[in-house]
């Protein structure tokens, strides 16, 4: 998904480790997260919704659009641009719903690196 929503995605790691060490030394009683956050990328690639884009379908997506949701699919914020034209309320469906999908998984890869 790029750096983007890799840096959101690793970045709610790096605050729940930074909580556990404000704990552990005392300076606060609990973690104030209130759910788990996650981003990924997804795109419309020759007709067909994508998860993940790689450089080269980036590049030459019909449209692009990054998604940063909740663990229990809330989203915070979307941002999406058709490149070549508009695409279909549809379209911007199969990418919520694959969006949801890997961010399902995102934040299963979180509480396993939580978890150590």
């Amino acid at each position: 998904g790029g750096t983007r929503t890799a840096s959101i995605t690793g970045g709610y790691v790096a605050l729940e480790l930074a909580f556990k060490h404000l704990i552990s030394i005392g300076v606060i009683n609990k973690i104030p997260i209130i759910d788990q956050v996650a981003a990924v990328s997804c795109g419309i690639w020759r007709g067909t919704s994508i998860l993940d884009l790689d450089y080269s379908e980036d590049s030459t997506a019909d449209a692009d659009a990054n998604f940063v949701l909740t663990s229990d699919s809330r989203i915070i914020e979307i941002q999406g641009t058709a490149e070549k034209s508009p695409f279909s309320r549809k379209k911007f469906n199969e990418m919520l719903n694959l969006a949801t999908k890997g961010v399902g998984e995102l934040c299963v890869a979180q509480k396993k690196a939580l978890s150590f």
